[in-house]
């Protein structure tokens, strides 16, 4: 049966079931893509809407729409949602029971299920790939696709087998959606899931409510996320620490403080961790303190600080982590604390796994540009974003560097000294050898090198020295590394920048303790930019109202046993308590409220404007 493909067909759907009245960023042109039938790859920042890009075409498409999803958490969140807004949705993951096992799969044989959650693990098993290929499917989506890449920040090496995906479901098209993926992880994704000539779409990767600060640790991190919390009341948060046995301390460190936390990591019972969990989203001042094993697909959008207790693998991972925070496009925080045993500690855990040489070469390298950044001078915001290659990334103005500049050297001459290397050398070295010939030691240097100006041109640096000062000009754009198959080689990057710098219409700085050699940490406090007034506006009444809805909505998620954010967002809360709708009419236009969620809590919410 043929149906409307088109995009105003897509926005009707987005506006009559999601409430929205128009698309954001690269949303339209994913679905339009989809929609036609065509695969793609879809590079959308944490909070841009990448479910969206796969569930209205789900909706349109005539079949089931399967997701594939790497989290139960995750797809526990995302059907919930659904079902919310009258949307026929379901997941079979480990917690199902066979009852419930049944009762979806009798919903898939009568044609009643529009989008169907599994885990990549679950798919592969049971005999439940093949009695999919036996039903008409609309799309396949992989969400999270970075796992697929084993130069992802999260690898996992099952999601390597969804290439049979492209054969099973030949006639289906296909959707990978992720929000962190370099160039050479988007290149191993499209391999991987045999996605060939798909289009590719890269959003930007600006978060401007994101306010970030990173700052030296001085001492226990426990001791210092308690401060940071402290100064932050009554706000929802989410602490990062790298051990199960740290975020059980920090956890009882802010509850015996006042601080309603609670510790998650994989050793806890299933049960346990699910209470936990369901008690943060509950709550709308609760702290979650956990292993990077919590967080994916959670799309509770009043969390207000993301607090890094020990940093994080990669600029990848820094990027979606941070990016729970604000996801309702209010001011929120990013704040982490790191050290140089931190760094030395995570180098030297790659170096005791067992993976390949090259697979090893890039996470040291990712181990690398994430210290840059954080110990660097450069806005962290454009840092971020440059390294993900938006080449005209401007400074956020609200992050800790943009607001109190550390004390710099300009290094421009060094930085036009590496820049000529790279050019006289012709992009045919890697990091190490590019060090090297700048410092005169490369070894068994051919004639023709050693004739080259610049060679030995920067033996007056240490190779410490110089290996900051590369990492900093890949960070600006100046340098770029090619991938060239697990064999990075320096090449110059953005070419009027590189010639501002070489005529001198461009200084380069850095830290002055990088070329000195010395560790002096930066003392801050991690004050808010972006983020200095997170009160909701309005006068007294409104201020009344928005007190009420928020009450009426913990009581009618309680009774639904769903998250508070399920019923409508903060967003959606303020927008009524502002605009006061008077009618249903009035209430559909507002963004957030569909036509289901118009018919179940439209009379409720009215009341309240009138009563208020």
């Amino acid at each position: 049966m043929a149906f409307d493909s088109s995009i105003d067909a897509a926005r009707e759907v987005l506006r009559r079931v999601f409430g929205h009245a128009d698309f954001r960023g690269l949303q339209a042109k994913v679905v339009e893509e989809v929609l036609a039938g065509r695969n793609a790859l879809a590079v959308l920042p944490t909070g841009g809407g990448k479910s969206l890009c796969y569930q209205i075409p789900c909706l349109m498409r005539p079949g089931l729409g399967l997701v594939v999803s790497p989290l139960i958490a995750l797809m526990a969140d995302q059907v919930g949602g659904l079902k919310q807004q009258g949307v026929a949705a379901a997941r079979l993951d480990s917690n199902a029971t066979p009852e419930e096992r049944q009762e979806v799969w009798r919903a898939i044989e009568d044609g009643a299920l529009d989008l169907l959650y599994v885990s990549p693990e679950g798919l592969m098993q049971g005999g439940m790939l093949e009695r999919l290929s036996q039903r008409r499917i609309a799309l396949v989506a992989v969400d999270e696709a970075h796992c697929v890449s084993q130069w992802g920040h999260d690898f996992r090496p099952e999601y390597r087998a969804l290439g049979r995906l492209a054969e099973v479901f030949a006639s289906a098209p296909r959707l990978a959606v992720t929000a962190t993926a370099d160039l050479r992880t988007r290149e191993d994704i499209r391999a991987a899931l045999k996605l060939g000539d798909a289009s590719e779409f890269v959003d930007s990767f600006a978060r401007p409510e994101l306010s970030l600060a990173a700052e030296r640790k001085s001492g226990p991190a426990r001791a210092r996320v308690l401060e940071l919390v402290r100064a932050r009341p009554r706000r929802s948060g989410v602490v990062y620490s790298g051990s199960r046995a740290a975020t059980e301390e920090i956890a009882a460190h802010l509850s015996s403080a006042g601080t309603p936390a609670f510790a998650y990591h994989a050793g806890l019972d299933r049960i346990v961790r699910q209470d936990r969990l369901s008690r943060f989203l509950d709550q709308e001042e609760a702290v979650m303190v956990a292993t990077i094993a919590f967080g994916m697909g959670i799309d509770k959008p009043n969390v207000r600080y993301v607090i890094h207790a020990d940093p994080p693998s990669s600029l990848e991972a820094y990027w979606q982590e941070v990016g729970r925070a604000g996801r309702d496009g209010r001011p929120a925080e990013g704040v982490t604390l790191y050290s140089a045993s931190d760094k030395a500690w995570a180098l030297r855990r790659i170096d005791e796994r067992d993976l390949a040489t090259d697979v090893k070469q890039v996470l040291r390298r990712k181990v690398q540009q994430l210290y840059a950044m954080l110990d660097g001078a450069m806005c962290r915001a454009a840092a971020v974003r440059r390294y993900f290659g938006e080449t005209d990334a401007a400074a956020c103005g609200v992050c800790d560097v943009c607001r109190e500049p550390p004390a710099t050297v300009d290094v421009t001459r060094p930085a036009q000294m590496a820049l000529s290397a790279v050019h006289r050398l012709q992009g045919r070295c890697g990091r190490g050898r590019l060090i090297e010939h700048l410092t005169g030691k490369t070894k068994e240097a051919r004639p023709e090198e050693m004739r080259l100006s610049t060679f030995g041109v920067g033996a007056e640096l240490s190779p410490p020295a110089w290996r900051s000062l590369v990492d900093g000009l890949l960070m600006e754009g100046l340098l770029r590394e090619d991938p060239n198959d697990g064999r990075p080689l320096i090449g110059l990057g953005d070419p009027e920048a590189v010639r501002a710098v070489y005529k001198g219409d461009r200084p380069v700085l850095t830290r002055r303790d990088h070329l000195s050699g010395g560790t002096s940490p930066r003392v801050g406090h991690a004050r808010m930019g972006a983020a200095t007034s997170l009160k909701d506006p309005g006068d007294a009444p409104t201020q009344g109202l928005l007190d009420a809805l928020r009450a009426w909505r913990r009581r009618e998620a309680s009774e639904r046993s769903v998250p508070p954010y399920v019923i409508f967002h903060d967003r959606t809360l303020n927008e009524i308590a502002q605009r006061r709708p008077g009618s249903l009419e009035d209430l559909a236009e507002l963004s957030g409220v569909g036509q289901v969620k118009l018919e179940k809590y439209g009379s409720a919410v009215l009341k309240l404007v009138m009563t208020a």
